[in-house]
Parts: structure tokens; sequence; C-alpha cells
């Protein structure tokens, strides 16, 4: 089956090559190729860019990253003379834009990429209670858009509750997708029927979690997010715990401490209370009808077959819903994928980006 998987991996590469057939698209390749480790090369959490602020329509500042592009070879359809094209990344629940720290090393200075920390997450503003919610944060990404990237094409890229936030875009604004919004890259998450009982678990002290968790999860949110302060000093205090909980829910196999470290330490600067905030969308999320319309640009779909929180099972679901998605599962991954194995999450949005840049060269 691995080698099934590999053989159609590489046929897919060559078939992606062959369809571009442009020296620019070899050239392209050439500089993904060079950048391939930089990632590991990098100190984890070390890559910025000069703050910006995106006001979201209920007045709440979230916090933007862009890292431009170095000087475009001539012959790049997407150099000067041309709308450049942008990858704007989208990070998931109780993480921040950090959580993308190998893609944004894999393509700084080959493309124009946006990253930014959602409401209540990172650096962002902190949300009311009425606007924790996966609506309002596709909202939040139409305005990111729209000051971030007012003009050429863009490819979204979301992880967990940041592809649930594409999707809501998607549900309020479909007149973007195949005109702006060129490709798609969904990464270990749903349109829903999640079982929010796994969300609890890397977040949650295992010895505070494990009374509740056998009982209805609505009801656990109460008394768990009633305590928040307690909570969050009782993470920090079971250090160890927290640590082997992250290890077990957020990867599929051995990583290097230093990987498990980093999300643990993202998972605990976000307050439980947020957690508990934007925990009903979860239980309520349903749009499974809104995904078919992706089908007018490429995507890509991307789990891990470890996958804790958001199984297997729900990429495999997207990919029969859209249209000529392609599927790609990483054997053995867990839940941050993003991570874990990012360089065959890297290789796939070479594929989806160079896909997306023909497509927008046909516009």
């Amino acid at each position: 089956m691995n080698m099934r998987r590999r053989v159609a991996g590489l046929a897919g590469a060559l078939a992606g090559v062959a369809v571009a057939g442009t020296a620019a698209e070899v050239a392209r390749r050439r500089r993904v190729i060079a950048r391939r480790g930089a990632g590991d090369r990098t100190p984890l959490g070390s890559l910025r860019a000069v703050a910006r602020t995106v006001v979201a329509d209920d007045g709440l500042p979230l916090h933007v990253e862009v890292d431009e592009p170095d000087a475009h070879d001539p012959a790049d359809p997407t150099g000067p003379g041309h709308d450049p094209l942008t990858v704007l990344f989208v990070h998931g629940y109780a993480l921040n834009l950090d959580c993308w720290h190998f893609q944004r090393a894999g393509y700084r200075g080959l493309v124009r990429t946006v990253f930014y920390d959602q409401r209540s997450h990172g650096r962002s503003g902190r949300s009311s209670l009425e606007h924790a919610t996966i609506d309002q944060l596709g909202r939040d990404l139409a305005r990111v858009l729209e000051a971030e990237v007012p003009e050429g094409p863009v490819v979204l890229v979301g992880h967990s509750m940041g592809g649930m936030t594409i999707i809501a875009l998607a549900e309020q604004h479909p007149e973007l997708f195949g005109d702006r919004v060129v490709g798609v890259g969904l990464v270990s998450t749903t349109a829903g029927g999640l079982d929010v009982g796994r969300l609890l678990l890397p977040v949650v002290p295992a010895k505070l979690a494990g009374p509740f968790l056998g009982r209805a999860v609505g009801r656990v949110m109460v008394p768990l997010a009633r305590g928040h302060r307690f909570i969050d000093l009782a993470r920090r205090l079971g250090g160890s715990v927290a640590l082997v909980a992250t290890d077990l829910f957020a990867f599929g196999g051995d990583v290097p401490e230093s990987y498990v470290r980093y999300v643990d330490q993202m998972l605990a600067r976000t307050p439980f209370e947020v957690v508990a905030e934007f925990f009903p969308s979860f239980e309520s999320l349903d749009k499974f009808h809104v995904v078919e319309g992706l089908s007018r640009v490429p995507v890509s779909i991307i789990c891990g077959t470890a996958d804790r929180v958001t199984s297997i099972g729900h990429s495999r679901k997207l990919h029969a819903h859209i249209e000529g998605s392609r599927l790609v599962e990483v054997e053995g991954a867990g839940h941050m994928v993003v991570m874990e194995s990012h360089d065959q999450v890297n290789a796939e949005l070479d594929q989806l980006i160079a896909a997306a840049t023909e497509r927008a060269g046909q516009r």
C-alpha cells in the first residue's frame, strides 16, 4: 500500500511538471528544492516579519505578518508585470501563526506569504464571547484577504480550525473561489461531524479531563470554563503531564522533543477560557454542503492516518465531496502533520501552488 502511494505521488509530481511544461515552472521547482530542509536549519519560532494590524469587522485587531518574495525570475509568470501569487496560511485551534514554521521557512523568499493569528490567539486581540465562532473567523479571513491581498491570485491553506475558517469564507463569499482564490489546501480538518471530546485532551490536564469526558461534552465545558484560571494554573504546574498529552495527541510517531515542546508552548499560551469560548462552534459545525463549491479550484487535502483529533475519515469525506480534489494520506502522522511530516506536506503544497499558478496564468 505504501509503495502504491509513493508511485502515485511520483506520477503526480511528474505529471505536474509535464502539465506546466515551461522553463519558468522548472526554475520555480529548482528554487523550491533548494529550500528543502530550511525549517530544520532555522530555530523554531525565530521567523518574523514586521507586524501589521488588520481590523476585523467588529473592531478587533488581528496580528498579521507578510513575507515578500525575493527578486523574481524574468521568465516567471508571477513576476514583474503580473499579479503575484500569494499563499495565505490560517492556523488551527489553540495555536498561532508560528505553527507554520516549516512551511514559512520552506517558502520564504520564493513566494509571497501571509500569516496571521486568529482572534483570541497569539498576538491578536481578545474576542468577545458572541464573536468567538467559526463564522466570525470566516469574516476575519475576508478582512485579512481584503487588506493584505487586495489584488492578484491567492492560495488559501488552513490547518484544523483554519480549514474550517476557509470553508466558512467559502459559504459567505462563494464568488471569490475561482476568481481571487485559485487554490485551497485543507490540512487535518473537517466541515462537520467532529468528535469534540478529542479537542479537549491536549489542552486540559488529564486528571481534570478524565472525570468529565465520559459525560456529554457540552455539559463538561460549563464547569471547566468557570474554572479556567485554575485549569491554566494546573496545566502550568503539571508541565510533564501536559507535554506527554501534547506528544500523544498532536503527533503520530516519534518526533524531536523540540517539536513537542514548541507545540505545547503554543497550547499553554492559549488561555483555557478561549478554548471554552470557541467550543460550541465545533459542536454545531455542519458545512459539508458548502465544500462542493471548492471544486472550481485545485484543492489539496492532507491528513495523517494517525490523527487523533480530526481523524482521517474527515479528510476522506471532504475528498468525496470536492470533485477533482487530491487527497494525501500521510502514513502514521498525527494532527500536527504540518510539523511532523513537513517535507511531505510541503511537497503537496508545491503541487497545489503549481496548479494554482497555472490556473492564474490562464485567466
